[in-house]
């Protein structure tokens, strides 16, 4: 009988090219099709809720994948766990309905950006967020943050080689806030993000906190829908994707 699988992945993207399958580098779907295919011998492509990009982190990307087994999601879940390395973790699996997409019925996605603003960067957890030594103005990025809000056309944001039918896209929140450190955390959920464009947006916003450009700049270069007009792309060490929500 034919099942299919929802799996929830944590996975830290350093070593790693990307979520989306390549015929020369190492990504994180491939190596969950590998482990897929030592447990049940049969070749399995897995659905993924949407692509994360190379050195990019996930704490719950989602998949679905299907196969006619007798094995339940348990028996997935502590098998897959056992192969793939330390760097990619299962942290649920469930059997649901055939009809279930990763991709397709998701409704939002919930990105994180992480930046250490202070002096001196870190030796330990340098890997998980953008060191910016120069002091931040987080009223001004966030002033500038709330335009996003909204239904727009994001081609300002978009990267080069973007999968998309169109940039138009609907942003439910978008903010700054202050961690613990010296750290900020840029929070925005949407329905869907085009290639590079948290990174994109990140970048164009840290030259408003860095007082290169106004907050209603920034909202001049959403609206002329020209990347050229926009800042430099943020490095992808500090992207998280934190949920999918369906």
């Amino acid at each position: 009988m034919e099942k299919n699988f929802k799996i929830t992945i944590e996975y830290d993207g350093t070593n790693y090219h990307g979520w989306q399958r390549q015929k020369k580098d190492k990504t994180i779907q491939e190596e969950i099709e590998k482990a897929l295919f030592r447990i049940t011998g049969q070749k399995i492509t897995l659905t993924g809720s949407g692509r994360t990009d190379s050195g990019v982190h996930a704490l719950s990307q989602v998949a679905n994948f299907k196969l006619k087994t007798d094995l339940t999601a348990n028996i997935f879940l502590k098998a897959l766990n056992s192969i793939l390395k330390d760097d990619i973790i299962i942290k649920k699996c469930e059997e649901v309905s055939l009809s279930f997409h990763a991709r397709f019925d998701a409704k939002n996605k919930t990105y994180h950006y992480f930046i250490l603003n202070g002096k001196l960067p870190r030796a330990i957890g340098r890997m998980y967020h953008w060191h910016i030594c120069h002091p931040l103005d987080i009223n001004n990025m966030n002033l500038a943050a709330s335009y996003l809000v909204g239904e727009h056309d994001f081609a300002a944001f978009e990267g080069a080689g973007s999968p998309r039918a169109h940039t138009v896209r609907r942003i439910f929140m978008a903010e700054f806030v202050k961690g613990n450190d010296g750290m900020i955390i840029f929070k925005i959920q949407a329905s869907g993000f085009l290639r590079f464009m948290v990174r994109n947006i990140v970048g164009t916003l840290k030259d408003v906190g860095s007082e290169k450009i106004t907050p209603d700049k920034f909202k001049e270069i959403l609206l002329s829908k020209n990347r050229k007009n926009a800042g430099p792309t943020a490095p992808p060490q500090g992207l998280f994707l934190v949920h999918v929500c369906y």
